[in-house]
């Protein structure tokens, strides 16, 4: 895959690119989407709606130097997050108050959720193909310290959640290069593209509003379980600390048609946070990796 060097978006495209690739080598990109009852913009159109995305979010940095004659390379600000909210969790279709409390990643691509609703308390986790539930934070990671339990057939499912909150949906969609697909739908702008790796066979259908804000996440697959739906609204700087990057206040998420939770922000910290997701050693022995879980990009 490569983005366009026909356009003054290549160095910003590359470096928020570059976030967003750590595929394994052998990873494999699904076909090409098919993009109903539009017709498809050009690269110098895909490039300059990416830019607008990443720009309504926050994500890029851009820098002068020579009292402004030169200016350097933008450069993607979004690596580690931490979000707390609070709202309704769905438990086989009924809906229970929760707590959130939600630590991410895109290098390596990892995330934490942590959910307490009717006195419980659960921590899940993934870090690429890796994904286990934690009874304490760090389970596992020293002896007689808390139990890490593979959940293996939730690897795809949890780091479908990443790549799908706004900021993975932008990082995802250059990294798909020339798959990325940019369309019209009543009036909207949609972005069609591939996910690729162990996330092959899954397409992701993002709706941008007026202010280029990612509004509606679709993904598609042969597994059910990887067909969801997101919305996000009231974007704003929901940071103690104002880092000018924008993020949704209200998620409402939905996997195979059914609802998964519908939340209020109450905060979101952008400003790169130390969160860590170290595997543990019986993490590894359960499922060996079959390639990274972002994007995959080749060589440009």
């Amino acid at each position: 895959m490569s983005v366009s060097r026909s356009t003054t978006f290549l160095c910003c495209a590359m470096a928020i690119a570059g976030f967003a690739t750590r595929a394994a080598a052998q990873a494999k990109s699904a076909p090409s989407p098919v993009v109903p009852s539009t017709t498809a913009s050009g690269t110098a159109d895909r490039a300059k709606i990416l830019r607008g995305a990443a720009d309504a979010l926050g994500m890029v940095r851009w820098s002068d130097i020579g009292g402004g004659n030169t200016r350097l390379p933008g450069i993607d600000v979004i690596n580690t997050m931490e979000f707390k909210a609070t709202g309704t969790s769905y438990t086989a279709g009924q809906p229970v108050p929760a707590e959130y409390d939600v630590e991410l990643a895109y290098n390596p691509p990892g995330m934490r959720v942590q959910t307490v609703r009717s006195g419980a308390h659960t921590i899940q986790t993934v870090r690429e193909d890796y994904a286990w539930d934690e009874s304490e934070l760090g389970a596992g990671l020293v002896p007689g310290k808390g139990t890490a339990t593979p959940q293996v057939s939730a690897a795809k499912d949890r780091i479908l959640q990443l790549w799908t909150l706004p900021y993975g949906v932008v990082k995802a969609a250059i990294a798909a290069g020339d798959k990325t697909i940019v369309s019209t739908a009543d009036g909207a702008t949609v972005l069609t593209f591939p996910l690729s790796g162990p996330l092959s066979g899954v397409t992701v259908k993002a709706t941008l509003d007026a202010n280029n804000f990612i509004t509606r996440v679709e993904t598609k697959s042969g597994d059910p379980a990887l067909n969801t739906e997101s919305e996000y609204s009231d974007y704003a700087d929901h940071g103690e600390i104002a880092t000018d990057i924008k993020s949704p206040a209200h998620i409402v998420r939905k996997q195979a048609g059914r609802p998964v939770m519908d939340i209020r922000v109450k905060t979101w910290d952008a400003n790169n946070p130390y969160v860590v997701f170290p595997v543990p050693s019986n993490i590894k022995k359960a499922a060996a990796p079959a390639g990274a879980a972002a994007p995959h990009q080749e060589n440009q």
